[in-house]
């Protein structure tokens, strides 16, 4: 039996695409608000000692969610997600870039194509993202600047809130 708090990341063979999967002790409709509600993602998405703070959010198709992660240090690191095509409780997509605090996108950082799908089974509800980068460069880059151990840290986060908020 699949443990909950394991995180599986797989890149595949073409270089600039990434699977990611885990599965969460909890109901399908906390894990959803946990992904799309700003007040919620707010509290689990960065990677500690890191902070996310939400500007705003708009979950719909078209809309966006632009937010900060905030370091320990002062750091500022501003994102944006603007969403695409979005079926309640079982997957949304969206294009995600590196930012100014205005949402301007930064042309010298990469940016992802996502989609992230929830199934709920017997143990709980199984997240899945799938990321496209342009390039195999690009998806190097970011898993470069520790992405895959950052996503981690926020999904471990993320595990904890769903365990403390039942």
């Amino acid at each position: 039996m699949e443990r909950t708090n394991t995180m599986q990341f797989e890149i595949a063979a073409d270089g600039r695409s990434v699977h990611i999967s885990r599965q969460y002790a909890a109901p399908l409709e906390q894990v959803w608000k946990a992904w799309t509600e700003a007040s919620i993602l707010d509290q689990w998405w960065a990677p500690e000692p890191w902070k996310c703070h939400t500007k705003h959010m708009d979950f719909r198709e078209g809309g966006e969610w632009l937010y900060s992660m905030n370091g320990p240090d002062g750091e500022v690191a501003w994102s944006r997600c603007s969403y695409g095509e979005i079926e309640l409780l079982s997957y949304f997509e969206g294009k995600d870039n590196f930012c100014d605090e205005h949402g301007q996108p930064n042309a010298d950082m990469p940016s992802m194509h996502w989609r992230t799908e929830f199934s709920e089974n017997e143990m709980g509800t199984r997240v899945e993202n799938h990321l496209r980068a342009k390039s195999a460069e690009d998806l190097s880059q970011l898993v470069d600047m520790g992405f895959r151990e950052g996503f981690e840290m926020g999904q471990n986060n993320l595990g904890d809130w769903l365990a403390n908020n039942k």
